[in-house]
């Protein structure tokens, strides 16, 4: 679609797993040309997708608007034609360990000498360096090691993990900035760079303010629930047919809270007069709010203080939560045409340009091992001669 943004850009997709092919799928959502290589049927790949059937929603969603094609890295033709790709393209994604770079040829040094406008997107589990440089990292060790566990769940119950795969798509989302911001820089200077983060880098960046608080006063977050670790009241409350998420935590929604409950006795309660006091008896606020809002069905609730500025919302399941009016409104789901499932509803891109729409369809679901190897190498140019010879060579399938 040569109206998106990135319609002029051509990516080589050489990642696994989900932190690296959730930075490309920003690029492919956006109309980069990209070109996912993996192995050829039969042959190693180095751990393989995990995550899960090549037809599952997993990697449906992980691989919409990427072609495939299948190159054997580790033969010599194999490699001689990904650096003929790497001659034509602006961005190569990876995410192999620093000794299996080198060996597959992708390094930078490497790639900068065949074009020096290359960008090298490299993303792993602790960094490309360092004490961890060469350990594994998946997204719930780093939940763990980057203190992001121990300030998730109820307190005195021991650490929780997060129940999406955070730090994989943390990373996934800062490394697709880097791409676009080292993009820009190309546009301005004419070079290319090695863009690069890690699950850990991102998620000590994701715990935010949390961290602030350690690394200004040496103050150690810890485990609050469902409630704000700051902001009173500000979490899960009970109502007379379930559980609603609500926020009065400023002075003035603490008022209007009160006043659209009929709350009067918690309005004219002395400790909790001034944000600083509410904050100070916390706990005892919790529990009288839950009194308050108990007598109260969950829409009456989420009718009542949205409509007098108070924030207050269901707690859904998943299915309900795409189903509610909104998220219908705001169509988050796209049609994506496959060869064997048919059409097929992905989630779409979050971000609206006002210039560029958000496409009304995926161009291609996620590719099949080397669905498209001879379409891709005729449009860089191949005779259908030297396309046979490369399979012949098995250096693509």
């Amino acid at each position: 679609m040569t109206n998106l943004p990135l319609s002029h850009i051509t990516v080589l997709d050489l990642t696994i797993a989900r932190a690296g092919p959730t930075a490309v799928r920003l690029l492919a959502d956006w109309g980069a040309n990209v070109i996912r290589i993996e192995p050829p049927a039969g042959k190693d790949t180095s751990g393989g997708s995990v995550t899960g059937l090549a037809n599952g929603p997993d990697n449906q969603n992980l691989h919409r608007n990427k072609r495939g094609l299948a190159i054997d890295l580790k033969s010599s033709a194999g490699q001689a034609l990904f650096h003929q790709l790497v001659a034509k393209a602006d961005v190569v994604a990876e995410n192999f360990r620093s000794e299996v770079k080198t060996r597959l040829g992708c390094a930078y040094e490497d790639l900068k000498t065949i074009n020096p406008r290359i960008i090298l997107a490299s993303i792993s589990g602790f960094g490309q360096d360092g004490p961890y440089g060469k350990r594994a990292g998946v997204d719930q060790i780093i939940q763990g090691t980057s203190g992001l566990m121990s300030i998730t769940g109820e307190p005195g119950q021991g650490p929780m993990r997060v129940g999406i795969a955070i730090s994989d798509t943390s990373a996934g989302m800062f490394l697709g900035q880097g791409i676009l911001l080292a993009l820009i820089h190309r546009d301005k200077t004419g070079e290319g760079q090695w863009v690069h983060t890690s699950l850990l880098e991102a998620m000590l960046s994701k715990i935010d303010f949390q961290g602030a608080r350690y690394t200004m006063s040496g103050e150690v977050a810890e485990q609050q629930g469902n409630f704000h670790p700051t902001q009173v009241p500000m979490g899960v409350f009970n109502s007379a047919d379930g559980q609603v998420n609500l926020a009065a935590s400023t002075g003035k929604m603490w008022v209007n809270f009160c006043q659209a409950l009929d709350a009067k006795a918690l309005l004219n309660k002395p400790e909790y007069q001034r944000g600083g006091d509410r904050v100070t008896h916390r706990d005892q606020l919790n529990i009288d709010v839950n009194l308050v809002t108990r007598g109260f069905t969950t829409a009456d609730l989420v009718e009542r203080l949205n409509a007098v500025g108070v924030p207050c919302g269901p707690i859904y399941t998943i299915g309900e939560a795409f189903e509610d009016p909104q998220a219908q409104h705001l169509q988050m789901t796209r049609s994506a045409p496959h060869p064997e499932l048919g059409d097929i509803s992905l989630v779409r891109s979050p971000i609206n340009l006002s210039a560029c729409p958000v496409p009304q369809s995926f161009h291609h679901a996620g590719p099949a091992v080397g669905e498209h190897s001879t379409e891709i190498l005729l449009e860089l140019g191949f005779s259908a001669g030297e396309i046979e010879a490369l399979m012949a060579a098995k250096a693509i399938g």
